[in-house]
């Protein structure tokens, strides 16, 4: 759809007030400088622009700045005693809009429009009109580029760095170039330009080394609620013990998921529920996740979305989910699921809304989000997420078998640089019956400690000390974890 068009629709519909919230500013003014300069004689209307910083300045022809009518009190009183048609651009004048007698002065411009098309644009980041003028107002939503416009900001940087460096060829790797437009996709005309510029400039060339960062730089441009967090270190499954099922059902599905040609007959895989105990994966299986994917992770964390405004929980959620949807294709974990949706003590009204918009969210989204969520308590789950449809699978994630407990035992010494052929590998791991994945890990942690202190190389005495001395949550919450275990068996797949 063209931006130009529409925005030229809604000026020549004679409605006094257009608010544009947007943060191109630049691209804004381009556009209505370029719609005035096409009007007709009969329908053409001087455009001016204010600011409080210069004042009102025409800009449809080269005039200085008229500084005496920078305070908005004044210029709104200039305009409004004005006897000839023109068209106001008004920078960043929201927060004027408390002010009851700007209020009443806006609203006699409207009301006077009639007989004087004093038309007023106001642009900013956000704009909050007040009750008494959302009669005299229209919006305009100015639609973000479509891939043939990114191509084209891409090549106009390519352009752009060549001319700067003469006898310099940018070098573009194909497949890196179509990533590169498709990661672009949901920032404005200026953030996209800055950001292929940032790609290029960077060693003048586009590569897959520059697509991390400009996810990362995408992501800072894009979440500035804090509820939404980019994960910048993302593990292998290499380094997951076990979970040998769930990895064989990913990597089944990624092609599918990252819209492959190979798969295009397949439907893009939605997401897991990851149910188990404490200290067992889940949270290094959603990392994994998207490494094996190749896209980016994103953590969304409920304890930051609640709000005690009414409705400022739910559009915290929203305005994340949507951040969610422009940084696709990527990875959405939820962590510990059940304690944002399953009340909050007096909360339960917000927490029943918030439920409703990611419920909603999932039914309608047709972004490439492919969402990890974990939960320990499926007792506080509410039954409208579990039921079958809203996920793919629902995996559940058990205490490691002793080959499993192995090869996490072994991860956890290989990665602080110990010899395995020192330890008694089988041996440790048949005496850590019932310890979770973080448990090893710990044990292991402990053991370091321990010999450090006494002045001694890690050895498998270190770590039996360690294990006899840890009772773990299997036995200190045997009953808890024998009813999980209970309720997952036939409901769920077992990731093992």
């Amino acid at each position: 759809m063209d931006g130009n068009h529409d925005l030229e629709l809604i000026l020549r519909s004679r409605t006094p007030i257009v608010i544009i919230e947007s943060q191109d500013e630049a691209r804004m003014l381009e556009m209505l400088q370029a719609i005035s300069m096409r009007r007709s004689t009969t329908s053409y209307l001087p455009l001016f622009r204010w600011t409080i910083t210069d004042g009102l300045q025409r800009l449809d022809i080269s005039l200085e700045p008229q500084a005496i009518n920078s305070e908005p009190t004044d210029v709104l009183k200039h305009i409004r005693a004005v006897s000839k048609p023109g068209m106001y651009v008004l920078l960043d004048f929201h927060p004027f809009l408390d002010d009851p007698v700007h209020v009443r002065l806006l609203k006699d411009i409207c009301i006077q429009f009639k007989s004087v098309e004093r038309q007023i644009v106001l642009i900013s980041h956000q704009v909050t009109v007040p009750n008494e003028l959302e009669g005299y107002c229209a919006r305009f939503d100015m639609a973000l580029p479509t891939e043939q416009q990114r191509t084209q900001i891409v090549q106009k940087a390519v352009d752009e760095y060549s001319k700067e460096n003469p006898g310099s060829k940018v070098e573009v790797d194909p497949k890196a170039h179509k990533l590169l437009i498709k990661n672009l996709a949901g920032l404005t005309y200026a953030d996209t330009g800055r950001l292929a510029r940032n790609a290029i400039c960077h060693d003048g060339a586009i590569t897959k080394s520059d697509l991390p960062q400009v996810m990362q730089a995408k992501y800072e441009l894009l979440n500035s609620g804090g509820a939404l967090q980019f994960e910048y270190d993302t593990a292998t499954f290499g380094e997951v013990g076990g979970l040998s099922r769930l990895k064989s059902w990913l990597t089944q599905r990624r092609s599918a998921f990252r819209g492959d040609e190979s798969a295009a007959h397949l439907d893009p895989p939605k997401g897991i529920l990851l149910l188990g105990i404490q200290g067992c994966g889940k949270s290094l299986a959603a990392k994994a996740t998207a490494a094996i994917f190749g896209v980016p992770l994103l953590r969304l964390d409920f304890g930051a979305i609640y709000d005690k405004y009414h409705g400022e929980t739910e559009r915290k959620l929203r305005e994340s989910l949507k951040t969610a949807d422009v940084m696709s294709p990527c990875v959405l974990w939820i962590d510990e699921i059940e304690k944002g949706i399953a009340g909050r003590g007096g909360e339960t009204g917000t927490s029943q809304r918030v439920l409703g918009t990611f419920l909603t969210w999932m039914a309608e989204k047709k972004s490439h989000v492919f969402i990890v969520a974990t939960a320990n308590d499926i007792s506080s789950m509410p039954p409208e997420l579990v039921r079958k449809g809203r996920f793919d699978e629902i995996f559940f994630v058990d205490l490691p078998s002793p080959e499993i407990r192995a090869s996490i035992l072994a991860i956890h010494l290989s990665r602080r640089n110990q010899s395995l052929g020192k330890f008694d590998i089988n041996t440790l791991a048949k005496a850590m019956d019932g310890f979770s994945g973080a448990e090893i890990e710990q044990a292991v942690v402990a053991a370091l400690y321990s010999a450090h202190a006494k002045k001694q190389a890690l050895a498998t005495e270190h770590i039996q000390a360690e294990v006899d001395m840890t009772k773990p949550l299997s036995v200190v919450l045997s009953e808890k974890i024998a009813l999980m275990r209970e309720w997952a068996a036939g409901r769920t797949v077992s990731c093992d």
